[in-house]
């Protein structure tokens, strides 16, 4: 079945203007989700908003937007205000320059869309396709829409254009937040961990090989209740004890890969024994 668009925009290229549509490249029925229920009935709970100073339910049409600019002292905005405000939405989605794949840190990778060429858009879409693919490069662009402007990158892929929305500078925190200890690496274990990195190294990603086993799990899970069986608690892992030799632990990662392989490799080589004739067969045979 086709995807159906969400959106729909147009991408200036320099004169060159190429009118585009966007798709979402999620499926959003492989999540699982749970819904709060009444105990008693069973029935959909739904959400209210309480004042606390007054405690009552507050109905939507007493509720305003208001923004904090000190501790506990808001400032309120109208719808009216609030619309003035939001950015004015734009089908025009401009490129401002070209770099690099590798000179975007994936850190300030946000959603991903794919966008189509919409009609008479075929030839000029093909075209900014085949030069970011032949360039090895990406587009940076602005993008206007739902009250926001976007900064978002436009890469080709194997068969057309996907518009990668970024989060700006503020937005993204620096690793120097982060508390990392010093730490001095022997060359003998830089050795090992080299070694084994590249025992598991492969020269292409196939997300197909992958599986949410916990989604798996909890839909088996899932399906007993709705059978009505009752559902058991799966056997806890034993923890993993913390590493005191590096070395060690390198040296049997290694080991352990290396009776992965040969184990893999005898079962390759190993002859095929002749398959068992069926017990019902064999019966039928006896009495011939």
């Amino acid at each position: 079945m086709a995807a159906r668009a969400i959106g729909s925009g147009t991408v200036t290229f320099g004169l060159v203007n190429i009118p585009v549509k966007l798709y979402t490249t999620g499926q959003p029925q492989s999540g699982i989700s749970f819904n709060l229920l009444h105990k008693t009935c069973k029935s959909r709970l739904r959400q209210q908003y309480v004042c606390p100073k007054d405690e009552v339910v507050v109905d939507r049409g007493d509720m305003v937007k208001g923004y904090e600019f000190a501790k506990g002292q808001y400032v309120t905005f109208t719808e009216e205000e609030l619309e003035q405000l939001e950015q004015q939405a734009s089908e025009a989605i401009e490129i401002t320059e070209f770099l690099p794949l590798s000179a975007v840190d994936p850190v300030y990778y946000e959603k991903a869309y794919y966008l189509g060429p919409d009609k008479g858009a075929d030839k000029a879409y093909g075209l900014l396709t085949q030069a970011l693919r032949e360039t090895d490069r990406a587009a940076v662009a602005t993008y206007a829409a739902r009250g926001k402007q976007y900064l978002v990158l436009i890469r080709a892929v194997e068969k057309g254009l996907v518009m990668q929305q970024l989060r700006y500078a503020d937005e993204v925190k620096s690793i120097d937040e982060v508390p990392i200890g010093e730490a001095r690496v022997k060359e003998g274990e830089l050795k090992l961990a080299k070694e084994l990195i590249e025992r598991g190294a492969t020269d292409a990603f196939h997300p197909d090989q992958y599986r949410d086993e916990v989604k798996d799990r909890v839909q088996a899970q899932i399906q007993k209740k709705v059978e009505g069986e009752e559902i058991t608690a799966p056997p806890a892992e034993a923890p993993r004890a913390q590493v005191i030799d590096l070395m060690e632990a390198l040296k049997a990662s290694l080991a352990g890969g290396a009776k992965k392989g040969q184990r893999r490799a005898a079962a390759e080589t190993a002859p095929e024994k002749p398959a068992a004739k069926p017990a019902a067969k064999r019966a039928r045979g006896g009495r011939r």
